[in-house]
């Protein structure tokens, strides 16, 4: 399955933001968007009052989002005609959508740092649906469903660092979590307002609508 395995520092930089792609380091000064936080590039910062087209504006939201939920150009349209085929307002049913990927899902619980490092825990079979293995990271999970972590990871040092790393982060409250026992389970569909990163999905649909 296709992903991007490029620096992913340079993605930040690249959107003028934090995406917060590498979890407790996105918060210390080893941060390479706090050091320079510019576009990556041979020719160093943009002059000032260069202003981007209304076609690169939506461009770059689109790519945002991409970059913040680990997702490739392909599969991205693939949930975008989901989403528009669905009743309700399309930019809000395609968050939707990417909230409840099961990677997404693992990252929020707090058993990952990042959704990279949830994928891949993912992909390795390390994840329980309602008791079964699955190991498809864009796996759609449902109001109900039990999320568990494998036996075979719960001594695993990056698992215990990154429950103690979600400590310091805000709980989605349609999410419970028991570290404990590591399993959690989805109390309610995700809404728009849980979206955590601050997105303009209009942008994306008027980009997808031309």
């Amino acid at each position: 399955m296709a992903r991007y395995t490029g620096p992913r520092c340079k993605l930040c930089r690249r959107e003028g933001e934090k995406l917060f792609l590498k979890g407790p380091r996105c918060l210390t000064k080893k941060c390479a968007f706090e050091r320079r936080p510019y576009s990556p590039g041979i020719h160093g910062p943009k002059k000032k009052g260069t202003k981007l087209t209304i076609y690169g504006i939506q461009l770059r939201e689109k790519q945002k989002v991409k970059r913040i939920y680990g997702v490739l150009e392909g599969q991205f349209r693939r949930f975008f005609e989901i989403a528009r085929k669905m009743p309700g307002n399309t930019g809000e049913n395609l968050l939707i959508l990417l909230e409840k990927r099961l990677d997404n899902i693992v990252y929020r619980m707090g058993f990952a740092k990042s959704r990279a490092q949830a994928r891949q825990f993912v992909r390795h079979g390390h994840v329980l649906v309602n008791g079964r293995k699955v190991d498809i990271p864009s796996y759609l999970v449902k109001a109900g469903d039990i999320i568990m972590i494998d036996e075979s990871l719960k001594d695993n040092y990056e698992l215990k660092s990154a429950i103690e790393f979600s400590k310091q982060m805000i709980k989605p409250d349609w999410l419970e979590v028991d570290h404990n026992n590591m399993l959690g389970k989805v109390i309610r569909e995700p809404q728009r307002i849980d979206v955590s990163h601050p997105i303009n999905e209009r942008l994306i649909v008027e980009l997808y609508s031309k």
